[in-house]
């Protein structure tokens, strides 16, 4: 099994072109991002782009809003958006289209029902969505996740765990019924690390957040564990240190306290080695079981 890292556009201050120019110096297989910008031509560029250098796409949807939905919005208006964003980006044919889905006010029949139909519109589209663990969304905290996942084992996730660390103020090793039964369902990982009070540390590599690493290293290991055991001969990983009230600032001055392409950059090259680490000890334990 291979690693391959995506760099997200969430961000990214500059071009598309740009960030494909930095995906590639890094070794990066790909982009994710969403069929939807602030420029016109945006899809355009997108499918230029991904052509010229040979990178893949995960295109990214958020349901009825931005990453946090709309309160009111009605399962019927999720899921015509999700339709909607599936067709838009079919043309660019994404590898797989990672969904920020459902609302985490709704009750967990409402989360279920939501699920089990927009599985039937990814199929109907012949497309894989994996649906993240994100804070405002259905899956935003290990508990409702397992309860839900209980009753669609089918469905595929994107686990980003630093927002079950922050909701639930804690490291997930206490959860580890939660980890190991969202790994079993595990398509796609967000690379950032979380920590008892935010969900991103000021920096992955400092040593006052080793703790913190260290618990989502053995995380992403189960998930690997398990895809490796499904077959999978690729996993896929987007490192995805951000802006927007994410990455630290200083007071008064507004100054941010790292670039977050380095963030994402040293996350990328550490889980690779990482990842090579995790590979050659657990290979002579799938020949044994062979």
């Amino acid at each position: 099994m291979q690693l391959c890292n995506f760099k997200t556009l969430w961000g990214h201050n500059g071009t598309i072109e740009e960030a494909a120019v930095l995906a590639q110096a890094a070794g990066f297989t790909g982009l994710e991002a969403p069929a939807t910008g602030t420029h016109p031509a945006h899809l355009e560029t997108l499918a230029r782009v991904l052509d010229e250098y040979q990178l893949q796409w995960v295109q990214e949807i958020c349901t009825a809003g931005s990453y946090v939905p709309r309160r009111q919005a009605s399962v019927s208006e999720h899921l015509l958006d999700l339709e909607a964003q599936i067709i838009l980006g079919k043309g660019l044919k994404p590898r797989f289209i990672n969904v920020m889905g459902g609302c985490d006010a709704w009750p967990i029949a409402t989360s279920v029902d939501f699920f089990r139909a927009a599985m039937d519109i990814a199929d109907k589209h012949d497309v894989l969505c994996a649906f993240e663990t994100h804070r405002g969304r259905s899956f935003y905290c290990p508990w409702n996740t397992v309860a839900i996942l209980e009753q669609i084992p089918q469905i595929r996730i994107t686990c980003d765990f630093s927002h079950w660390v922050v909701v639930a103020e804690r490291l997930m090793d206490s959860e580890w019924d939660a980890i190991t039964l969202a790994a079993q369902n595990a398509h796609h990982i967000h690379s950032r690390v979380g920590y008892d009070q935010g969900p991103q540390v000021p920096h992955p590599g400092a040593p006052e957040y080793a703790e913190a690493l260290a618990s989502h290293q053995r995380c992403w290991e189960a998930i690997w564990s398990s895809q490796s055991a499904r077959g999978y001969n690729e996993t896929t990983m987007t490192p995805e240190f951000g802006p927007d009230g994410y990455l630290h600032h200083l007071p008064f001055t507004n100054a941010p306290i790292a670039d977050l392409w380095d963030l994402n950059r040293w996350i990328g090259a550490t889980e690779q080695e990482h990842f090579a680490q995790w590979a050659q000890a657990a290979a002579p334990l799938e020949v044994g079981h062979g």
